[in-house]
């Protein structure tokens, strides 16, 4: 097997074999260096122009593998890999998996995601070198994220990860834009040298961790806590779902906790590399995009919507990394978050203690989210 080389850009090998061993070392050499062959390949050939391989595909995750009459090698691998996942999520794990995820209103997960997941996944040098390259920085940026906060609704939804349901459609297509990426960067002028091959399994990992991890930090932060059995099965749920997207699951099998989650996130920051322009670019203009969402959606003037989401930028990754994405601070806007968040953690508690409270609660988010995923659907 040929080793390819290490990306330059990235710290050494021999310093991160230091700190973490050699054999978390060479999992990175590969990391760095491999995308998704399953989904590469069905994504270079559609690229290519197979119309009937992408229907064939369209088929498949509707209806199951066995629905197709002599599949293509390519696609059966692919299909066989993520039916292969979904045979090894407990039932139960499908309908409440993400209960958690509904005892919060939606407005909340657009925050969480977009300065706490995004902000966090643009510190990568090499996606926001993957981005730049679409020439859509700061024009793309509102587009991307209703995109993003379309499929991770879906993905919520009860039963929506079953082989077939919507959420799992929705996720495997996911799972398929950074495989049509990859081979258009490969045309064009990314610099694999550099970074290594565009969105490897360390991006795609570090995004996990970006869903999962640092998101759940960010809503804790508010004051949305999960217990934790509520984390437990929350993690398990989205090691499911990375695998899904790709991701080798020596990167995601058996996170169950915060804890776990850091101790990955550890490693994987450390061959992500330093912060580029781009990456400031990149979320300015998701703070602006999130500022003008929050207005349709609460009513909340753009300008203190933007200073909230300056503020929060500092408190969910701290001021170094905030000053790094060049994110004004906003300490005026302190005081009202201090004091919702102690609001929402004091309800959050008595509901807690209150089962027919808290069960109309969670049925209100998730209608709520029901209903917002459908204007999202009416103006796509």
């Amino acid at each position: 097997m040929t080793i390819q080389p290490w990306p330059i850009a990235r710290m050494s090998h021999s310093a991160l074999a230091m700190k973490f061993g050699a054999d978390r070392a060479d999992l990175m050499q590969w990391a760095l260096t491999h995308g998704d062959p399953l989904a590469d390949k069905v994504a270079r050939r559609i690229a290519e122009g197979d119309g009937d391989l992408a229907t064939a595909l369209d088929l498949g995750l509707r209806d199951g593998l066995a629905a197709l009459d002599r599949p293509d090698p390519d696609l059966v691998a692919l299909l066989e890999d993520v039916e292969q996942a979904a045979s090894e999520v407990d039932d139960d794990l499908f309908d409440d998996g993400a209960e958690a995820f509904w005892t919060m209103p939606p407005a909340v997960h657009v925050i969480s995601l977009s300065v706490g997941s995004l902000a966090r996944v643009y510190v990568s040098p090499s996606i926001a070198a993957v981005l730049s390259a679409t020439g859509r920085l700061v024009d793309g940026a509102d587009a991307r994220l209703r995109e993003t906060a379309k499929w991770l609704g879906e993905a919520m939804l009860p039963g929506a990860l079953r082989v077939g349901a919507p959420g799992y459609i929705a996720t495997v297509g996911v799972r398929m834009l950074p495989a049509k990426v990859r081979y258009y960067a490969a045309k064009g002028g990314y610099d694999a040298a550099r970074y290594g091959t565009p969105i490897n399994q360390v991006d795609l990992a570090r995004v996990w961790i970006d869903f999962t991890l640092t998101s759940w930090q960010a809503e804790a932060a508010l004051g949305y806590t999960f217990t934790s059995h509520e984390l437990d099965r929350m993690y398990r749920l989205w090691g499911y779902i990375g695998r899904l997207l790709g991701i080798d699951p020596r990167f995601v099998s058996g996170i169950t906790t915060h804890a776990a989650a850091r101790r990955m996130s550890e490693l994987l920051d450390a061959v992500t590399g330093p912060l580029t322009a781009q990456s400031a670019i990149l979320a300015q203009a998701t703070i602006e995009s999130v500022a003008v969402q929050l207005q349709e959606n609460t009513k909340l003037p753009v300008w203190h919507g933007r200073s909230l989401l300056r503020q929060l930028t500092y408190r969910f990754h701290g001021h170094v990394r905030a000053s790094e994405l060049k994110v004004p601070p906003a300490p005026l806007a302190s005081p009202v978050i201090d004091a919702t968040t102690a609001i929402i953690r004091a309800r959050r508690r008595r509901l807690r203690n209150a089962p027919e409270a808290w069960a109309k609660m969670t049925g209100c988010n998730l209608s709520e989210l029901r209903k917002q995923l459908r204007a999202l659907a009416e103006t796509a």
